[in-house]
Order: structure tokens, then sequence, then C-alpha cells
């Protein structure tokens, strides 16, 4: 009979082993049944994220509708073998109250999955990352790139780069929302 090992974590099976006492102080992911340690990234790397995270929420409270989730919220994006990440930000469409959310990783789609890119990030893992969001049928995908002050805009079959001095919109997947992507890179006291 085939083990978790040998055949692969299973997501449940993934989540109850984050939750073994010598797993909890490390990040993890699950890659096609296999977990993988995350290394930790830097404050400039949760400063951006946190902005990305605010300016999206603003949008949510604003529109009285969906919700945030950021750093490491435990997402699945491929079944058998299963596959979860832990995008730096996530937008849900849906309305619900706070007691409503799982304690577990989110299986629906969100509207957006924004990553942050840190220094040890390889394109090979990160293009990878796009592929299976996208596959997932997760609409619009950002990646903020802190070190050149740009958004990557990714679509099925589209890739826009917006600078710094650019505003970056939601389109037709987040209606309304705009911003300057140097919005994203600055403190707060700073000047735009």
């Amino acid at each position: 009979m085939a083990t978790a090992e040998t055949r692969g974590m299973t997501a449940d099976e993934f989540w109850e082993w984050i939750g073994q006492p010598e797993n909890e102080d490390r990040c993890w992911e699950l890659e096609r049944g296999k977990p993988i340690p995350i290394p930790a990234t830097g404050r400039l790397h949760g400063v951006v994220a946190c902005s990305v995270s605010y300016f999206l929420g603003v949008y949510c409270f604003r529109r009285k509708t969906g919700y945030v989730c950021s750093n490491g919220t435990a997402l699945l994006v491929e079944k058998d073998p299963d596959t979860i990440r832990g995008p730096d930000v996530m937008l849900f469409e849906e309305k619900c109250r706070l007691e409503e959310l799982s304690n577990k990783y989110a299986t629906d789609i969100p509207r957006l999955v924004v990553e942050v890119l840190a220094p040890n990030d390889r394109p090979g893992s990160v293009i990878r990352r796009i592929t299976e969001y996208l596959r997932r049928g997760i609409p619009l995908v950002w990646v903020v790139a802190p070190e050149d002050r740009c958004v990557f805009v990714n679509r099925i079959g589209q890739l826009q780069t917006l600078e710094e001095t650019e505003e970056l919109t939601g389109g037709d997947v987040l209606p309304d929302f705009r911003c300057r992507v140097g919005d994203f890179f600055r403190l707060s006291g700073e000047s735009a």
C-alpha cells in the first residue's frame, strides 16, 4: 500500500503535517504532493505586501464586498497531485462574515493573486506560480517588483508591465480599482 511519502501528500495530509510541532516554526508550501520549505523574506518584501493589502482592503471596504488575505494564506491551486501555494496577497470577491471563513487553506478561486518578488525568487519558480494561478482560473495575477518599482499584470495570454509613475487598474476583474504603482513603494510620510 502506498504511503503519503511515496505517492505524495494530499492537501489535507499536508495541512495536518504542517501543524505538527516540528514543522510549526517554518513556512511551507506543497508542490505536486511534496512539502517544500519557503525561505523567509525581508522587511522590504513585508512592507510592500502590506501596502498592496492596504490598497486592496480599502477597495473592498469602499465597495462593501470582498475581503483580502495577506502573506502566506494557503491556496489550493492544483489537485492530483496537490499543490498548495501561499501567495503574498489574495482578493476574494464574495460577501461573507468573518465567522464563515475557514481556518484551513482556501479552495475557492480568488479574483486576484499578488506575488511580491523577494531577492531569493528564481524566475522559473515565479513563472511556474503564475502559470498555476492562471490555469486554476484566477483571472488576474500581479507580480510586484520592489527593486524595479514596477508591477507585471498577468492574465491568460496577456502580460503588461506598469512602471512606478503609471496607474494600476483592476480592469473588468476589479471594477473601479485604481492606484499609482509607486504608492506600493513608499512609507507613510513619504511624498508621492
